[in-house]
């Protein structure tokens, strides 16, 4: 199984998550959404794994989305796309996927979920036995 994380250059998060991806020896490719946009089809597939939709993966924060003041809810997928074309840094990063998760942006804790189940049963068997030795 293999991450596809889009990542930023200028990103702290981007590269935090790409050091936890190789120290954890986890499969994976990465596209830089600055200078390889989203084609159409990652887009929706990005969105299709989203629990709330844009609201998820559009960085309102970023000077892009303020500057464009945008309504975003009024955009059709295809126009949403378009904007990210020319405005990927409207996009919170990093995003992590495969082929039954999403993350967006960087947490310590939730990224462990792309760990296989096998070696995360494994790390808790091996913490509780050190428990039950203390």
């Amino acid at each position: 199984m293999t991450v596809t994380i889009y990542s930023q250059a200028s990103c702290s998060s981007s590269r935090k998550a790409l050091k936890w991806l190789k120290e954890n020896e986890i499969p994976f490719k990465e596209k830089r959404i600055t200078s390889q946009p989203l084609t159409l089809a990652e887009f929706k597939e990005i969105l299709s794994m989203t629990e709330d939709g844009t609201d998820e993966i559009i960085a309102t924060n970023s000077n892009d989305y303020k500057n464009l003041n945008l309504d975003i809810e009024q955009l059709s997928i295809q126009e949403l796309y378009e904007v990210i074309q020319e405005h990927p840094r409207m996009l919170r990063s990093p995003i992590l996927i495969d082929e039954k998760r999403i993350q967006v942006g960087y947490n310590e804790m939730d990224i462990r979920r792309f760990i296989p189940r096998k070696v995360r049963a494994f790390e808790l068997h091996a913490m509780q036995r050190l428990a039950q030795e203390s």
